[in-house]
């Protein structure tokens, strides 16, 4: 039951921590969004990015305060429908992770298993030989799983911390960034510049986040907005029952 909780809470904690440090900066605008203030495109690109139903984040690099370099790659919807991976760095280990309706994939590597886990993790990696551990999403076990795979968690990071980051703002230059054209609003606060490229056409959302300053330097890219969350799931055989491995779940006391 442990070490199904540490890989849970990792991938959660992984992404989460991404989600916190880039609130904040990002934006939206209108049809000559390029010329409005910074805090405008700032505000309004925000709301692009609340407003959509689901979207691909691909987030990577060293936040700082000791972490190693971390990759997070994740599709998600409202509906708390997510596949994807979590990169911990190094060879701290990896979590593959699938959600679809009420049910749960997770799989851990072997380094993570070894790392994460060291005490029986060796024994779980044995066990589950590659497979995934399947569970329901009402498992506590699975809770942290559940609630980082649901974009509604995301979009209340991005609202609740967007009033409180404090710092000056400022806009840069239009530039392309593969193939779309952005203009980026940069954000220096607290020893770190965080700088949104939001896209100039369309619903004008933010593109990439960038932090750099006080030990970090990351990435989170954005894409595949209001785009279905791929729907394969684990095939049967290549699954193991969380409670078969980890026991039922207790009950509430």
């Amino acid at each position: 039951m442990a070490g199904q909780r540490i890989a849970a809470r990792a991938a959660a904690c992984a992404t989460v921590t991404v989600l916190t440090v880039t609130a904040g900066a990002v934006a939206r605008a209108d049809d000559d969004f390029a010329s409005l203030p910074a805090q405008q495109i700032a505000d309004r690109s925000r709301d692009a990015l609340l407003g959509v139903r689901s979207l691909h984040l691909r987030a990577r690099g060293d936040l700082g305060r000791g972490r190693d370099a971390m990759t997070v790659d994740l599709s998600l919807d409202r509906d708390g429908n997510c596949a994807g991976s979590v990169d911990l760095g190094g060879d701290k280990g990896a979590v593959r992770i699938v959600k679809r309706g009420d049910a749960v994939w997770v799989k851990p590597d072997a380094d993570f298993w070894k790392n994460q886990v060291p005490v029986g993790g060796t024994t779980f990696d044995s066990v589950l030989a590659g497979r995934y551990l399947k569970g329901e999403a009402s498992d506590s076990r699975l809770r942290p799983v559940v609630d980082v795979c649901d974009l509604d968690t995301f979009r209340e990071l991005v609202s609740d911390n967007a009033d409180r980051a404090g710092g000056t703002l400022t806009k840069g230059t239009v530039t392309t960034l593969d193939g779309v054209r952005t203009v980026p609003v940069t954000r220096d606060a607290r020893g770190q510049r965080v700088t949104a490229y939001v896209d100039t056409g369309g619903a004008h959302h933010p593109v990439r986040l960038t932090v750099r300053g006080d030990g970090a330097d990351a990435a989170v890219d954005f894409s595949g907005f209001d785009e279905p969350v791929p729907t394969a799931t684990p095939a049967a055989d290549d699954t193991v029952d969380v409670s078969a491995l980890l026991g039922r779940t207790p009950a509430p006391s």
